[in-house]
């Protein structure tokens, strides 16, 4: 089931169920982690759990950290379940080596190391305890006084970030091989202060000022914005892609002043044609889709075939765009905008007519018609030295 579904049936609440899901567990005011890190909430300081008395390896590896695989040589959860299965079934260790054409030295460490208490070997119990015993304990290179943590202070103190600290560090001692740290461990040093060793005001000397790091998702982890379902540009044909067939546009928004006003932008991917939606009020997703759908009203339907868009939260009523005026809508990947070029292309060129900063609300559709028609009198190269609108006009008649 869903983590928000197994939750709910424990009673838990969602936060807390993906900090299980990771690892993570809560005790009085600290929370622990499966690194050894511990936060105290009313501190706001992190230490290593070894400062508190606590054993580093005495934590349950995470999820991720069970299933991610460091190297195929190392065995893997698969490569386990198939050994307890060959053994139950009666294999010797040179049948089970060859089966899985690994050494058998491999298999009888294996079966020697990973075994519980009771001297059985069950796969689940055997690669929790080899994910665990994976964990060394370091002692960091910049825990202890020396000219390399020295000249680390010394950069933080003037201001250059990490990055350059360590790029630097290169350039000036280019034959000692000892003073060279990656920026990770600069950052590891001051925000996990049992692995740091850098005094803790060091910290504020960071640009961003920050006291504790800022956790990034990666694009793939991050939950959509919208309630209902989005069809990703990958998904788009191939015949909207290679601009082939007319009446496929891209759209986005230009922002006003303190993003206090909006123009909503539509540029035909095949003739560069320009439709610019005037939004007068506000750009909330009702206002966006009720303009959008007014504007396309005004095309004949050869002329409306699809709509590509970035992950706005102004296209959350996509569906009921899409139901209005049959066209599908198209999302592109976070920050990739080179996937709606003819788009953001054309919204550089209207800055020319609504420069930045630019209180949008007041012009009205009269004034958006004509910058509109302006654009699409403008000969492109792409075209041949035609103009967008001489292209819309020979579609128009073929419709």
């Amino acid at each position: 089931m869903s983590l928000r579904d197994a939750v709910k049936q424990v009673g838990a609440h969602l936060e807390t169920g993906r900090e299980w899901d990771h690892g993570i567990r809560r005790s009085g005011n600290k929370r622990f982690y499966p690194d050894g890190r511990v936060l105290g909430y009313n501190s706001g300081m992190t230490t290593h759990a070894t400062e508190s008395g606590r054993q580093h390896n005495t934590a349950s590896p995470s999820l991720p950290a069970l299933e991610k695989q460091i190297d195929p040589r190392y065995l893997s959860m698969t490569e386990r379940e198939e050994i307890y299965a060959l053994c139950i079934a009666g294999h010797s260790i040179r049948q089970i080596a060859i089966k899985l054409n690994r050494s058998p030295s491999t298999i009888s460490r294996e079966l020697r190391r990973n075994r519980t208490a009771q001297d059985d070997y069950y796969p689940h119990a055997a690669h929790r305890q080899a994910v665990a015993r994976r964990s060394r304990q370091k002692e960091a290179k910049l825990a202890c006084p020396g000219p390399l943590r020295d000249y680390v202070v010394y950069g933080l103190r003037l201001g250059w970030s990490p990055e350059q600290i360590c790029f630097r560090l290169v350039a000036d001692h280019p034959d000692d091989l000892e003073m060279r740290v990656t920026h990770e461990t600069v950052y590891q040093s001051i925000f996990v202060q049992a692995r740091g060793g850098l005094k803790r005001e060091v910290v504020h000397t960071l640009r961003s000022g920050r006291v504790r790091r800022k956790p990034q998702k990666k694009v793939d982890e991050r939950r959509s914005r919208f309630r209902d379902p989005m069809i990703s540009i990958s998904e788009r044909p191939a015949e909207v892609e290679d601009r082939a067939v007319p009446g496929h546009w891209e759209g986005d928004l230009i922002m006003g002043a303190g993003n206090q006003s909006a123009i909503g932008t539509l540029v035909e991917r095949s003739t560069r044609f320009v439709m610019l939606v005037h939004l007068p009020g506000d750009h909330t997703a009702e206002t966006v889709r009720d303009g959008l759908i007014a504007t396309m009203a005004t095309l004949p339907e050869a002329l409306r075939g699809s709509l590509t868009w970035d992950q706005g939260i102004e296209m959350a009523l996509h569906k009921s765009f899409s139901e209005a005026t049959d066209m599908d809508v198209y999302f592109c990947d976070p920050h990739s905008p080179w996937q709606r070029g003819s788009n953001e292309n054309t919204n550089g060129l209207l800055r020319q007519y609504f420069p930045k900063g630019t209180d949008l609300s007041k012009y009205g559709p009269e004034d958006l018609e004509q910058v509109a028609v302006l654009l699409n009198g403008r000969p492109r190269k792409t075209l041949d030295w035609k103009t967008p609108a001489e292209r819309m006009h020979d579609l128009l008649l073929e419709a």
